[in-house]
């Protein structure tokens, strides 16, 4: 039986439509929510990614500001920047496009978002909201992905569940959303003995390293939903994600593709975010 391909950028429209009717039920009352960007150099994949949330903004009608910073941007320039949005009552999400340059400390300047305009989920405040189950935003892409399996109607209770990736960004905030949902999760990473018999425990395979095609059919379960976190412009100028697509989708009950999966949800959970934001500062 030929896998389910789990259509990211399908579900991203049906999120954006539920969010379309809460922002306009919110400019009627007057109300515009607002998302500010931050973007210092010229990276040309966080330009591209910056254009992505501009459209999404005008698709709902959520009001967008992109600050764009030159490279030799100093550290007290951009706190002071983000200060100013956070102090903006037309502003309600403040996102700052990782990575930054190199001199400038990228834990400092999470650090001075406020927790209630951070719709990245950066914040501590927001990372320690989500370990104990109190409300905060969540990362993005992990909000993304449970999102993804809950419209696809993939159970993830009671499941057996394999994080493969420990990033403060997408791994550690997936362990603790999965857990959430009454997952059974194991976190995988770079010194993990036998990953392959870890991986293949799993129902649910989620994969974030950063590594082209790495996960193969000898990493995975026959009948597993695996979730490719990862996006790479390969040599022949191809997108593919961290798992070898063609030698996996053949064994799997259901598979994310690259590009096309993981990503339009991860713009959807940015709006989502931002709608959430003006609710929490009413």
């Amino acid at each position: 039986m030929a896998a389910k391909i789990l259509d990211g950028a399908a579900m991203a429209l049906e999120v954006e439509k539920e969010l379309k009717q809460r922002v306009e039920a919110l400019r009627e009352r007057g109300v515009v929510p607002g998302l500010c960007v931050i973007l210092v150099g010229s990276d040309p994949a966080s330009q591209t990614y910056v254009a992505n949330k501009e459209k999404a903004c005008a698709r709902l009608g959520i009001h967008s500001r992109t600050v764009r910073m030159g490279e030799e941007t100093t550290q007290a320039e951009l706190e002071a920047e983000i200060e100013k949005a956070n102090h903006d009552e037309s502003i309600h999400g403040i996102l700052v496009q990782l990575p930054l340059p190199k001199h400038i400390d990228e834990e400092k300047v999470l650090d001075s978002i406020s927790p209630l305009k951070d719709v990245d989920g950066f914040h501590p405040q927001n990372v320690g909201a989500l370990c104990i189950g109190k409300p905060g935003f969540v990362s993005c892409t992990p909000a993304g992905v449970i999102q993804l399996l809950k419209r696809s109607g993939i159970e993830i209770a009671g499941k057996e569940c394999v994080v493969v990736g420990r990033s403060n960004i997408v791994g550690k905030p997936m362990a603790l959303l999965l857990l959430r949902e009454n997952g059974t999760v194991t976190v995988a990473h770079s010194r993990t003995k036998d990953l392959k018999e870890v991986t293949k425990r799993a129902d649910i395979l989620i994969v974030a390293i950063g590594k082209p095609k790495f996960i193969t059919k000898e990493y995975v379960k026959d009948g597993a939903v695996v979730i490719d976190v990862g996006i790479h412009r390969g040599a022949d100028g191809k997108l593919c994600g961290d798992v070898d697509y063609d030698d996996v989708a053949p064994i799997t009950h259901a598979i994310t593709p690259v590009p096309g999966g993981v990503g339009p949800m991860t713009i959807a959970m940015l709006m989502n975010n931002c709608v959430e934001a003006k609710g929490l500062q009413e």
